[in-house]
């Protein structure tokens, strides 16, 4: 399989020195034989490396013919529009803002600062308006989230 192969490649490119933050989020071929690989870094990532990671996988691609003559591939970060899927994307966005979909129906989803994440869980802060009476209080409350309840989280852009 082609995705296998790819992240091989990938692989073997992330133990270079300036690659060593890279990771994986996905690697999806359609059937027109366009690849999209989706990475992400834990510090910055650049379109200058997207297009040598490009490049690199154009020339093990040509040479073995794994893809034909004609393919499309498409190598770049997820983009803010993209959900989050992996814990390492969650604790590299911690302090930005996130909208959580559950799995199960009925359950209202939540928004917050992702505060902190770890290998099963996410944490959001969340603002709660408690009654006490006729007085309204308002406060932060940090609440727990296991990955395997999610169904979509994505991260919302802050303008300011």
């Amino acid at each position: 399989m082609i995705e296998q192969k790819i992240t091989a490649l990938l692989a073997e490119k992330f133990t270079e020195e300036d690659y060593a933050d890279f990771f994986i989020v996905e690697i999806k071929l359609h059937s027109n034989n366009k690849l999209e690989v989706f990475i992400d870094s834990d510090t910055s990532l650049p379109l200058s490396k997207c297009q040598k990671i490009s490049r690199y996988l154009e020339y093990h691609i040509d040479e073995h013919q794994w893809l034909g003559e004609k393919y499309i591939i498409e190598v770049s970060s997820p983009g803010i529009s993209r959900p989050l899927t992996l814990a390492r994307q969650y604790q590299k966005n911690i302090g930005r803002k996130l909208s959580i979909n559950f799995l199960v129906d009925g359950v209202k989803g939540r928004e917050g600062i992702l505060v902190d994440a770890n290998e099963t869980a996410c944490f959001i802060e969340e603002k709660v308006v408690l009654k006490e009476g006729k007085k309204k209080i308002r406060t932060k409350e940090i609440t727990e989230v296991p990955y395997d309840a999610i169904k979509k989280a994505v991260i919302k852009p802050a303008f300011k």
